[in-house]
């Protein structure tokens, strides 16, 4: 402060200053005269005989000129003192803030030792125990009742006006909540049924016309022999060879089960020669009338069997091509009481009664046929749907481009309670909760949510199937799970779930921390044995998210112990009371405890620092079928079947895969995690695991399902045990192989970590 001063009197009482004043004009022009303060001014400068404009009337004596310097020098050091108070109070009054910590998942935490107490100034970060709470404040059963109610309606099939009512439901309450909702638009051929030619099936008096169908039925009239064939699996075309009953050109009268779906049967009654399939429900798996009409598809695939490999979008031209899941044979569902009056006649050997084949229909003894005709006449037609999923999404405050994705399927064939209100009610439940915990307290998830409604579920996760292809790019980059909400209540007293392996062990977790909706204790508590995770199959919603996409993915359900499926699933019956009766009156109650599960697991994946995913899951899915495979070639080895092999390749690969996974956890373990940047670099490693699973060596359009381990074709390694052409199975296990290697090299992280000495 002194040197301003000094440098202050300097000027005053040295410097040179100006002044300025306002000449008389000349030739129509005013001009501005500068004159230095040395310069010599006369007091008695005039213009006309007054004093000139812009000067003083007098000269000041040198005395008051001091004084003026004093006043100036005053002056000028209280504005400077004012000025340098002011920027000292705006720089010590705002907090300065730290780079968010990967060990947080909450707000920004200020570098002040002591920090203000301003509303404005960040809160400490959340721990689990305090997100967990709110998420159970934010949801109540009372709300999702309201919820229920509101989204029950008497039908919604894909493209109708319910559905499109629903999607501007699900669009308001999105909009309302600020998660920037979207849509995706897919224009799609739908197959239904033909109102002028009703599918018809004859057999001897019989005219039987039912109201259900099987979606993606080939088309056609077809006559042959009636053969019971129970549930069309391998084992009982076994029985059915052993008894000498010829299935080629044979209409194949089979039963439902939970267990297999309608498109695994036809396709297996196909391969066997099969002219026609009739499925109905057997007493024995389906409890209810014998005049209950079903409802499915037929399409051994995912999406729409018309553009298969890529987006169903309007005015977009691609070569004509179908998939190659499509039936070759019609096929149609009938009623228990239709299946009776033909089994009544079908004649034929009789099956044991102790034997698998047997069911409980009444008045019926279980014959295999194979003497007496039906006729078959499938007349569906095509349709255009406009498809529209819905979308909104709740961002991250560190990754906001890395996110979980939970959906639920928004369309049935009637009601669909069961099968889509309640997964609609807890998405939308779960969207308005995890909102008001952003919104209203203060919660920060690391990463980003979406929520996804879909529609065209019934006809194979249609919907989600091709948003998947329109943004497979993207998606296997930065979507790290998936978990699906349809079906999710079920009934009571159980739970059972299928999932990656990478998820495993965070579904485990999550059930021994939220109790029973029914039962006392815990949801673990209620499990029946081991065997509560179960392989994913191809009609699982989460199939292809994992199959096609590699996104580690998951669908639950709380089930009557003791069974395993809700019966009503497909049919019209799948309503409010049925559900209502399954949970024992408790369906808000077990609606909320699903809620609360799928909850929690979705705040773990965008709370937690590193992914909750266990990659050791991994390296013993793949240990398994790799152990086989070293055993299976060394006994074809020994044989003489295979030469030119050797097992301690892809015994080399799986053991880079597992060194690959130590690595990486050893890595995460040496990982500073206040450095975000380390933070991301682990996760992107991590996300690595499940996508690189996916073979590079097939073709979506032929194979979609490409994933080494879970999914269908001739590159898994299942099909590598179950091959007997040699020369096809070296071809495959040096790909499958190399893919199995080229998946540790990519967990390994930087290219030179890698070693690809096999």
């Amino acid at each position: 402060m002194e040197r301003v001063r000094t440098a202050f009197n300097n000027m005053v009482r040295g410097g040179r200053y100006s002044r300025f004043s306002l000449q008389p004009e000349r030739d129509g022009v005013q001009h501005v005269e500068v004159r230095l303060s040395e310069d010599t001014l006369d007091d008695t400068t005039e213009v006309n005989g007054q004093p000139a404009a812009g000067y003083p009337s007098y000269q000041p004596s040198p005395a008051t000129k001091r004084r003026h310097q004093y006043f100036y020098m005053a002056l000028g050091t209280l504005l400077i003192f004012l000025i340098g108070l002011l920027i000292g109070y705006v720089s010590h009054s705002k907090p300065q803030q730290q780079p968010i910590s990967c060990t947080t998942a909450g707000a920004v935490q200020s570098s002040v030792e002591n920090p203000p107490v301003p509303a404005e100034a960040p809160k400490p970060s959340m721990d689990w125990r305090d997100i967990t709470r709110l998420l159970s404040e934010r949801l109540n059963a009372q709300t999702l009742t309201k919820a229920l109610s509101d989204i029950d309606v008497a039908s919604r099939t894909a493209g109708s006006d319910e559905d499109q009512q629903l999607v501007t439901r699900i669009l308001l309450q999105f909009k309302k909540q600020e998660m920037k909702p979207w849509m995706g638009i897919n224009n799609v051929q739908l197959p239904i049924q033909d109102s002028n030619q009703i599918n018809t099936v004859r057999f001897g008096k019989e005219v039987f016309q039912p109201k259900g169908y099987l979606a993606y039925s080939a088309k056609g009239r077809v006559q042959g022999k009636v053969v019971y064939g129970n549930y069309a699996g391998p084992k009982d075309f076994s029985l059915l060879e052993d008894k000498r009953v010829a299935v080629a050109g044979s209409v194949m009268l089979i039963r439902a089960s939970p267990q297999i779906s309608f498109a695994q049967q036809v396709a297996n009654a196909a391969s066997k020669g099969a002219a026609a399939v009739l499925v109905y429900p057997d007493p024995q798996e389906y409890k209810y009338n014998n005049d209950t009409e079903l409802f499915g598809h037929v399409h051994l695939g995912s999406g729409d069997p018309n553009t298969p490999g890529f987006p169903s979008i309007k005015h977009t031209r691609f070569l004509p091509t179908r998939s190659s899941g499509l039936p070759s044979i019609p096929a149609q569902t009938l009623t228990a009481s239709m299946a009776a009056a033909i089994l009544r006649d079908i004649g034929g050997p009789e099956v044991e009664a102790q034997s698998s084949f047997t069911g409980l229909l009444r008045g019926v003894t279980y014959r295999l046929g194979g003497s007496v005709n039906a006729t078959v006449e499938i007349n569906n037609v095509q349709v255009d749907r406009e498809l529209h999923n819905v979308f909104g999404v709740i961002k991250g405050f560190v990754d906001p481009d890395r996110y979980v994705i939970i959906g639920a399927q928004r369309d049935s064939w009637g009601r669909g309670y069961a099968r889509s209100t309640v997964g609609t009610a807890v998405l939308m439940e779960l969207a308005r909760a995890v909102y008001e915990m952003v919104e209203k307290d203060e919660f920060r998830p690391r990463r980003s949510i979406v929520f996804a409604s879909w529609s065209a579920g019934e006809y194979g996760n249609v919907g989600a199937t091709e948003w998947l292809e329109g943004y497979l790019p993207s998606l296997a980059h930065k979507a790290f799970t998936y978990i699906s909400l349809d079906g999710v209540v079920m009934g009571k007293g159980s739970f059972m779930a299928s999932a990656s392996p990478l998820l495993r062990g965070l579904i485990e977790k999550t059930i021994k921390d939220v109790s029973s909706p029914t039962e006392p204790g815990t949801v673990y508590d209620t499990l029946e044995g081991k065997d509560w995770l179960r392989p994913m199959a191809l009609d699982d919603p989460a199939y292809p998210f994992l199959t096609s996409s590699g996104i580690p993915s998951m669908s639950f359900h709380i089930i009557t112990k003791g069974e395993e499926a809700y019966s009503y699933y497909g049919t019209g019956l799948d309503n409010k009371d049925h559900l209502d009766y399954s949970t024992g009156q408790k369906t808000p109650e077990t609606a909320l405890a699903a809620a609360t599960l799928a909850g929690r697991m979705v705040l773990r994946l965008v709370h937690d620092h590193r992914l909750p995913l266990d990659l050791s899951r991994n390296v013993e899915a793949i240990d398994e079928p790799v152990s086989k495979l070293v055993r299976r070639i060394a006994q074809l080895t020994k044989n003489g079947t295979l030469s030119d092999v050797s097992y301690t390749w892809i015994a080399s690969a799986g053991g880079s895969y597992s060194k690959a996974t130590a690595d990486l956890n050893t890595a995460f373990l040496n990982t500073d995690f206040n450095d975000a940047e380390a933070c991301r670099i682990i996760n992107e490693r991590i996300m690595v695991a499940e996508q690189c699973l996916l073979s590079p060596y097939v073709k979506p359009q032929d194979t979609p399902f490409r994933h080494l381990l879970a999914g269908r074709g001739a590159h898994t390694l299942a099909s590598l045990l179950e091959t007997s052409d040699m020369e096809h199975f070296k071809v495959q296990l040096a790909l499958a192989t190399w893919n199995l290697q080229s998946c540790a090299d990519s967990m390994a992280g930087q290219i030179w970590e890698v070693d690809n000495e096999m």
